[in-house]
């Protein structure tokens, strides 16, 4: 939908690469038009967030895409790029609601609800109202930013539930939680506890680098395949579900969205130190 909306104008947009879904969004885009990427990190196994400094961005393009926090390589932006006059696009399905966002600098921010917000089936677009436009003249009529938003998003049938869920997830924050800023505290209490762990740890190692940390998904090796599966296996067996790292690139990955208690990372933590001691 990006590019059939965002490309009309000079037909050029700018990708910068950090992992599995900001690839695969330029990928898509190439097929409407010049989709340039303007940086990537894959030669470090996607390990870090390139600095502005890095970044070869065009200042015709309609619009530079990046992708927010990446679940599988356990990276997230640290700063919000500078891309001038260009309107800037996110894809924050995996950190959406982690933290306070100043959508002001951003031209459009699309979220996938499946991470932080409710179940797979809804998505939360934020769009600049100067960015609703003619689209690509074959993009379908459901594909038109347009569409929805003179239907105030029910130009189809919505996913009832999952908005309705949706609406008691922010409930929950606003009134039980305190608020984004509040959700920031935990998260980032969160994180630290579990990276404090990996970096004085003996057998544990996380790749990336520790300025560009996500604070929604850790991943982390012991350096042997083997012992790789053996703890996966025995986390397990211990009720840590799912913890085995994307198949692309091994390892281990703690999700630990909004719905993650601190406790469950306490005891993961502790889980951790003692099949450390074991091996």
């Amino acid at each position: 939908m990006v590019p059939m909306n965002l490309m009309t104008g000079s037909g050029k947009a700018d990708y910068i690469l950090t992992g599995q879904f900001s690839t695969k969004a330029y990928q898509e885009a190439k097929k409407y038009g010049d989709a340039a990427a303007a940086a990537s990190t894959k030669e470090a196994n996607f390990t870090y967030i390139p600095a502005q400094e890095e970044l070869v961005l065009r200042p015709d393009a309609d619009y530079v895409h990046i992708c927010e926090n990446n679940t599988i390589y356990g990276t997230k932006w640290n700063y919000t790029p500078d891309t001038g006059d260009v309107p800037l696009v996110a894809d924050m399905s995996s950190c959406i609601l982690s933290q306070p966002v100043d959508v002001n600098k951003y031209g459009l921010i699309y979220a996938g609800a499946q991470k932080n917000m409710a179940p797979a089936g809804v998505t939360v677009v934020i769009i600049r109202k100067d960015l609703i436009k003619e689209p690509m003249p074959f993009a379908p009529t459901m594909f038109n930013y347009g569409t929805m938003a003179a239907n105030d998003s029910m130009y189809n049938t919505p996913p009832c539930w999952c908005i309705y869920v949706l609406g008691l997830v922010l409930k929950w924050i606003q009134e039980e939680v305190g608020g984004l800023e509040e959700m920031e505290k935990i998260n980032k209490a969160k994180a630290a506890l579990l990276y404090s762990f990996l970096d004085e740890s003996k057998l544990f190692k996380n790749p990336v680098r520790p300025d560009c940390r996500s604070m929604m998904n850790a991943t982390f090796v012991t350096g042997d395949a083997d012992l790789d599966a053996k703890f996966c296996s025995e986390a397990g067996k211990a009720g840590f579900v799912s913890i085995k790292g994307h198949r692309s690139v091994g390892g281990m990955r703690a999700s630990i969205y909004n719905a993650m208690p601190t406790e469950g990372v306490a005891k993961l933590v502790d889980f951790m130190a003692e099949f450390e001691k074991n091996n």
